[in-house]
């Protein structure tokens, strides 16, 4: 698996100034995505999938501008949130946002279906919920 160093290398990842403003600014962004996700939640419950992995996308960023990185991929987000914070977030949390950064890809741009079921995205959405709060809980710290 490829690391920060790698990341930075490829291009993946940047090097930028320290911003709590910007940090803030996804996490009520990660916020506005989960109540995007609960509205469409009953109608079409693989967006309100790509709406929860957008809210942990946009929480787990806020740590990258907090630290003064920018992302050029998800997967990159991944690595950092991975290698960085591994002792601080719990590891479903890192697996989660593994899974579905994948799952978000098929539901973007695979051409096969994703069938997701009701309680399936309503589950994805109350681990997106608390991994935002986990992420404020490093955020303070």
């Amino acid at each position: 698996m490829m690391d920060i160093k790698q990341c930075v290398a490829k291009g993946l990842l940047r090097r930028d100034v320290p911003d709590n403003e910007k940090a803030a600014k996804s996490i009520e962004r990660a916020w506005h995505k989960i109540e995007v996700a609960k509205k469409v939640l009953k109608i079409v419950p693989e967006e309100a999938v790509a709406n929860a992995y957008a809210s942990m996308f946009h929480a787990a960023r806020s740590l990258l501008f907090r630290d003064g990185y920018v992302e050029k991929s998800h997967f990159a987000l991944f690595v950092y949130v991975k290698e960085q914070y591994a002792d601080r977030l719990e590891l479903r949390f890192l697996n989660e946002l593994n899974t579905l950064r994948l799952d978000r890809h098929a539901i973007n741009y695979g051409l096969d279906p994703i069938r997701i079921d009701y309680g399936e995205a309503k589950n994805v959405i109350e681990t997106a919920e608390d991994f935002i709060k986990a992420v404020e809980g490093v955020l303070k710290k």
